[in-house]
């Protein structure tokens, strides 16, 4: 009744303005003068009680009135316009082309007349205008061709405005141009060191209930990149060599190539080396330390890459990385037959990640390359065997990655032809299946197994 009432109001009021009727659009206002106002004012009111209903298709009609005709009216008018759109284009199958062009107008026209808000500036209409370009029509070339450049403006805004969905869908897609002969991998790294960038920002600035999915979108960004293909190190280097002079002192720089060098396996190279090395000088880091000791091991310069990487396990906040820096110091020392330290490290790698099997492996050659060295007797040499076996046993237990599989299965064919006789056994008062202490350097409980 009182919706009645007013609108009835309004139509009174407007009889007296009837030589003044104009359009919102045509002069800026929000409902336009004399009929038009009141068109604008009861269409308004008709649509948003549907609205509310859900009463989508209802809706649509004078929805649309509003739209062409007091395109200021509010800026619920575009986000009660998206709802409208979506639901047409899933409902209206014959005619969702014509629902689905509706729709990147509602996109136009907000960011026309409301660009400029605060909170979802021009930047963050982009975005979502490509969400839902590829969204809808993401299997179109041209569209997706559209989208990423929407996307790529998205970014450019503030990052309290820039949604995670942005840069994992802008990355995404952009792998998918690459992958599609569209683009260059040049390209690809340019976006991916973009993406990277904002997205630091964007998880900085990111409101408590947004933090972790920024944080996720970062990762995604990386992952993406790390698997596009597009990240050869012969083209990083084109491209960040002749940079390097200019931002030897620039330390986001020098952050963002090195982790980047990093994620694309591009750790052996000059360039890495040389970006450690200038990093290090500036902000000693965990991922510069490691890239020392990594040029060290290269360098065949062990004592200075093992106290690099004491460095980078120290700086290292990440249990994962940390056991990767421990691992390989369990490989330095294995290789130079230091069984202690190896057998040391190789643990704290895998107390770090429980579900990583590699420290497990390495455990097992330490214990078979050192089982020699342990006891008098034949028997207690061949011991050690048993204790690499287990350890090949314990990383087909936490790690089902086929690599690990098949290298757990070859050492453990290798190591049980080691195993004693079962004539050995008996002579020694040995019983296959009893407990035995293997001693020296291993020290660990073990089980007698004769040789099958």
């Amino acid at each position: 009744m009182k919706t009645y009432k007013f609108l009835t109001a309004v139509a009174l009021l407007s009889l007296s303005f009837n030589s003044f009727a104009q359009k919102g659009v045509e002069d800026g206002s929000k409902y336009g003068h004399g009929e038009d106002s009141v068109t604008c004012i009861m269409n308004l009111v008709q649509y948003g009680d549907q609205v509310k209903l859900k009463n989508y298709k209802e809706a649509y009609e004078p929805w649309k009135i509003v739209f062409e005709q007091c395109p200021l009216a509010k800026i619920s008018l575009y986000s009660d316009g998206e709802k409208i759109m979506k639901h047409m284009i899933q409902t209206d199958k014959a005619n969702k082309d014509t629902y689905y062009d509706m729709l990147l107008r509602v996109y136009d026209q907000r960011m026309k007349y409301f660009g400029k808000n605060k909170k979802y500036p021009t930047s963050y209409l982009k975005g979502k205008r490509a969400l839902d370009m590829m969204q809808y029509k993401g299997t179109d070339k041209n569209v997706r061709k559209e989208a990423v450049a929407l996307f790529a403006e998205s970014l450019n805004g503030d990052p309290a405005t820039i949604q995670p969905a942005f840069l994992q869908n802008y990355m995404l897609h952009i792998v998918g141009q690459f992958k599609d002969d569209e683009i260059s991998n040049e390209d690809v790294i340019n976006a991916y060191t973009k993406c990277s960038a904002v997205g630091a920002k964007v998880e900085a600035v990111a409101a408590p209930n947004m933090k972790e999915l920024a944080t996720q979108a970062r990762e995604q960004v990386e992952q993406i990149f790390a698997q596009s293909g597009a990240a050869d190190c012969s083209i990083l280097t084109k491209i960040y060599q002749p940079q390097l002079a200019d931002n030897a002192t620039n330390a986001e720089w020098l952050k963002k190539i090195n982790k980047l060098l990093a994620n694309s396996d591009c750790t052996e190279s000059d360039l890495f080396y040389a970006i450690s090395e200038n990093l290090h000088k500036i902000s000693p880091e965990a991922s510069s330390a490691r890239g020392l000791a990594r040029m060290y091991v290269k360098q065949n310069d062990m004592e200075k890459a093992l106290s690099y990487y004491d460095e980078a396990i120290r700086l290292e906040e990440d249990d994962k990385l940390k056991a990767k820096y421990f691992y390989e110091v369990g490989l330095i020392n294995y290789a130079a037959q230091n069984y202690v330290a190896a057998k040391t490290a190789a643990y704290k790698a895998s107390n770090l990640r429980s579900d990583w099997g590699d420290p497990y492996l390495l455990l097992a050659k330490v214990y078979a390359q050192g089982a020699r060295s342990i006891g008098e007797k034949d028997y207690e040499k061949r011991a050690g065997y048993w204790a690499a076996v287990d350890k090949a046993m314990r990383a087909k237990a936490v790690d089902s990655s086929e690599n690990v599989q098949k290298e757990a299965n070859e050492l453990i064919r290798q190591y049980s032809q080691h195993f004693p006789s079962k004539e050995d056994l008996f002579f020694e008062g040995l019983k296959d299946g009893s407990s035995y202490k293997v001693g020296g350097f291993i020290n660990e409980q073990t089980t007698v197994r004769a040789k099958k």
